[in-house]
C-alpha cells in the first residue's frame, strides 16, 4: 500500500500556474496515494502572494488550483474525486514582505476532504 505524501503543497513562480518538475513529483505521488486509497477525496487549494489585486488573486489562485486537479486526473485520479478552490491571497503561510516570504504563499494544497 503506498504511503500518504509528506506534503501537500505544490509551489508556483510568481504570476505563474504552470506545474514544476517538483511540483509533478509531488502531484503524482498523490496521485498514487489516492489511486491506493479509493474512497479518499480530496480538494486543491489555490493561494497567491499579496501582490495583485484580491480579484486577480482569486482567479490566478483558482488557476493553480485547476492545474494542480489536472495532473493528479492525467495521472489516473477520477475526477469526481478532486474539488478546487481559491483562496487568492486570504490565506498567507507568511505575513511578511518580500520574495522568500511571498515565496512561500504561492502554492496549491491538496487536503482531504
Amino acid at each position: 500500500m503506498a504511503a500518504k505524501p509528506s506534503t501537500n503543497a505544490v509551489y508556483f513562480a510568481f504570476d505563474s500556474a504552470k506545474i514544476d518538475s517538483a511540483g509533478a513529483a509531488i502531484i503524482g505521488e498523490y496521485a498514487t496515494w489516492l489511486k491506493a486509497n479509493p474512497d479518499v477525496k480530496v480538494t486543491v487549494e489555490g493561494n497567491c502572494d499579496e501582490r495583485g489585486s484580491r480579484e486577480y488573486n482569486l482567479a490566478l489562485g483558482e488557476e493553480r488550483a485547476k492545474s494542480v486537479r489536472n495532473v493528479l486526473l492525467a495521472n489516473g485520479v477520477a475526477d469526481t474525486r478532486v474539488n478546487t478552490v481559491s483562496f487568492g491571497e486570504e490565506r498567507p503561510v507568511c505575513t511578511r514582505s518580500g520574495e522568500a516570504c511571498w515565496a512561500q504563499n504561492r502554492h496549491g494544497d491538496i487536503v482531504n476532504r
